[in-house]
């Protein structure tokens, strides 16, 4: 039982708030997230478009959000670092830049999994 002491639909319905309030919170103070978003809303009808199956137009798709996963829980990692500390320390610049880097990872799977998929 989680801290709430909520369980069954009222705990998921709180869960789905919280999701809801992180996402919104992640549109306001984070710009690359806001920028991916946009990318992948306007990739969408592209991925729908050209992708000839369920399953191409499935890893179309999944690659797009993939990217905004990923940048959501680089944020997370970031904000809780700065929580502990604005100071320079070793520890927290490597999370943070491990974070970055899941995020490039993500962003060139992209066009990889689009080339694969269109022209592969």
């Amino acid at each position: 039982m989680g801290k709430s002491g909520l369980r069954g639909i009222p705990r998921l319905t709180q869960a789905f708030a919280c999701s809801i309030q992180g996402l919104r919170s992640a549109w306001r103070n984070e710009e690359a997230f806001r920028l991916e978003v946009v990318a992948a809303l306007l990739l969408t009808p592209l991925a729908l478009w050209l992708g000839a199956t369920g399953v191409e137009k499935t890893l179309l798709l999944g690659s797009l959000v993939l990217v905004l996963i990923v940048e959501l829980l680089n944020s997370a990692v970031e904000a809780v670092v700065d929580r502990v500390g604005l100071e320079h320390n070793e520890l927290s610049g490597r999370a943070k830049d491990i974070g970055s880097a899941a995020v490039l990872l993500s962003l060139l799977l992209v066009p990889v999994v689009w080339f694969l998929v269109l022209l592969g």
